[in-house]
């Protein structure tokens, strides 16, 4: 069916656009979301002035929950609008089970090229960065002990658990005063809390710091790690520590500092999508 046909005009089919849309992929949003989520809207309009920008989630719960579109949805919906190249940025830090979802999700429409930006912990050197950045928050070896809180993955067989041992090594390798430790999975934050108390860290170190590597630090910060009860806040206060959590005003609320507050390493997410741009011009 030609587009300038009888039918074609009838149906009413779209210009081609010339430029790619942009996606970015979310795992969901809230009340809490809706500030972290506006901060990175604002750093893609100002760095890339000219692109249609789209949103879209990959918690089919809360998608269903709230009305919001799935990522298949929103590719439909750039598809039916004209657009034949697509970047999908993802918002999320680890490259897991849902990045690879994400990923076959992408291979779903042949009528699209779609570009597949990288998560923000995708690389090494990606995970160096970061660490420079989220390092400015740790105490020093004299003022306490560092916990880095992980999401972790409840899937032995996922290919991510290799990553989250391996940053466990390179910030205990690295850093003195460092620990890495998961909410799901591995390093295990049971087994991790038995060997603070165990070394008896909470003699050497007083106070201990947990510190969210995660992009938004909501229901896990407030509950999971800072929580009344059964948290890893109320465990380390039982064996002697004082604990805290770093905090960031905005709009005259306080929130637990997730790392949608870092603004360098929102600049990193904006290189793995200016990278993708990139592609989806060469391809």
């Amino acid at each position: 069916m030609h587009q300038h046909g009888y039918i074609g005009r009838k149906m009413r089919i779209p210009k081609l656009k010339k430029k790619p849309a942009i996606i970015i992929a979310a795992f969901g949003t809230s009340s809490r979301a809706e500030l972290p989520l506006a901060l990175f809207q604002t750093a893609v309009e100002k760095q890339f002035p000219g692109y249609e920008i789209f949103w879209a989630y990959t918690s089919e719960i809360i998608c269903r929950k709230l009305a919001l579109p799935t990522v298949k949805e929103m590719l439909a919906k750039v598809e039916a609008a004209g657009f034949r190249r697509v970047v999908v940025q993802p918002l999320h830090v680890f490259p897991g089970t849902e990045y690879q979802q994400l990923a076959e999700t992408c291979e779903y429409f042949p009528g699209l090229r779609v570009v597949l930006s990288e998560t923000l912990f995708h690389r090494w050197d990606f995970v160096k960065n970061c660490l420079a950045v989220i390092e400015k928050e740790f105490l020093t070896a004299d003022q306490g002990l560092n916990i880095l809180a992980l999401h972790g993955t409840p899937i032995t067989a996922d290919p991510v658990n290799i990553v989250y041992l391996g940053l466990e090594k390179l910030v205990t390798d690295r850093y003195l005063n460092v620990l890495a430790v998961s909410i799901e999975g591995i390093p295990d934050h049971e087994a991790v809390m038995a060997k603070i108390e165990r070394d008896k860290l909470a003699d050497k170190y007083k106070t201990a710091r947990i510190i969210p590597v995660m992009y938004f630090a909501g229901m896990h910060a407030e509950k999971d790690l800072m929580g009344t009860e059964n948290s890893w806040r109320t465990k380390l206060e039982k064996i002697g520590f004082t604990v805290d959590c770093p905090m960031i005003e905005q709009e005259g609320k306080d929130f637990y500092k997730g790392l949608a507050y870092y603004p360098e390493l929102i600049s990193f997410f904006m290189d793995r999508l200016q990278r993708s741009l990139q592609l989806a011009d060469l391809y």
